[in-house]
């Protein structure tokens, strides 16, 4: 099992980048693939970007490619969002998830979820 634990959240000027961080607990990061989703208000929850466990392979969604970089340190039991160039339609709770099965960016292959953390863009 692993518990995670999300920061780096806050309210941020359209235009301006935050950077995302999730901590794991345990010896096992490194087995897991790591992913970043978001949930809008009256929305449901969205995949962001993925990250497998060797950090040979990244998937992001349409709307945040060129934008947002995913990375992880396995050494660090850490992975990140880097986000640039925001915008309003950016503003959600950002979630961090782990996963073993199988690498992808359906929600539900990922097992173990953090509490999240509000990101939010003005205009």
């Amino acid at each position: 099992q692993v518990q995670l634990v999300e920061s780096g959240g806050g309210l941020v000027q359209a235009g301006g980048s935050l950077r995302l961080s999730c901590a794991a607990s345990g010896r096992t990061f490194s087995t897991y693939y790591m992913g970043w989703f978001r949930q809008a208000p009256g929305k449901e929850r969205e995949f962001v970007a993925a990250v497998s466990r060797s950090i040979t392979s990244t998937y992001y969604a349409d709307s945040v490619k060129g934008r947002f970089t995913i990375s992880r340190d396995n050494a660090k039991n850490t992975v990140y969002l880097q986000m640039n160039s925001l915008k309003p339609e950016d503003t959600a709770v950002y979630y961090c998830a782990a996963g073993r099965r199988l690498f992808g960016t359906t929600l539900r292959l990922y097992d173990y979820w953090g509490q999240g953390t509000q990101v939010t863009v003005s205009s």
